[in-house]
């Protein structure tokens, strides 16, 4: 399924983009009901998805557009957690693209309050030698967005204690494409402490992958 280009313009084509990037979390088993939302920047503000709506019931003209001073138009509310894709894209301009779903795997080693640690060299492809777990706060919350901000500082991927997780990344593809990475790290982590726990790399190893990770993960040919 095509989501959206880095050099998307055209606001009907990103507000379409961001609703099967909605889909495709859910066709990946990554979220379910309406729980989740996703957004994108959009000028100096960012379209998300709006409250209470489930994604395979959304129009294009559904998505609401935040301003950077977090006003929008009357009519449809955002999502109750439109606070950290706002500041999480204020803090990261070279981000385009916000995913938060409530993944199985990610939201149970979340519960636990755990970050995932360097159990498996794609752990780097959240940035880092780990994948921290924000401390928990309530959903919605200005407390909430500050943590998820802190959480994903040097990285793009993290955990909300007792939440979920948020995955970003330059554009719509990225960040969805992180989104399963951190999912699968989780049930590896997971599974991994049934067995005694995993063997974990080290930080030169880490460091030796994330310079290999510098130009990882979904790439288009420039030719």
């Amino acid at each position: 399924m095509t989501l959206n280009s880095p050099n998307t313009t055209d606001e009907t084509a990103l507000r379409q983009a961001i609703i099967n990037t909605g889909l495709e979390t859910n066709r990946r088993g990554l979220n379910q009901g309406t729980s989740g939302n996703i957004s994108a920047r959009f000028g100096d503000g960012m379209l998300i998805t709006p409250s209470g709506i489930p994604y395979e019931a959304l129009q294009p003209d559904d998505l609401v557009c935040v301003d950077a001073d977090g006003q929008w138009a009357p009519g449809r509310k955002p999502s109750s957690e439109w606070h950290f894709h706002r500041a999480i894209l204020q803090a990261r301009p070279e981000l385009g693209a916000v995913v938060h779903v409530h993944s199985v795997h990610a939201s149970v080693v979340a519960i636990q309050g755990r970050d995932i640690p360097a159990l498996h060299y794609m752990i780097a492809a959240a940035g880092g030698n780990s994948i921290r777990c924000a401390p928990y706060a309530t959903f919605g919350t200005e407390t909430l967005s500050r943590l998820a901000v802190a959480a994903l500082r040097d990285r793009t991927a993290c955990l909300l204690a007792n939440h979920g997780m948020i995955a970003t990344g330059k554009d719509l593809e990225r960040a969805l494409w992180l989104t399963e990475e951190v999912e699968l790290l989780a049930r590896q982590y997971v599974l991994s402490l049934q067995i005694g726990g995993p063997q974990l790399l080290d930080d030169a190893e880490m460091d030796r992958v994330l310079e290999k990770f510098r130009h990882y993960g979904p790439q288009r040919d420039r030719k």
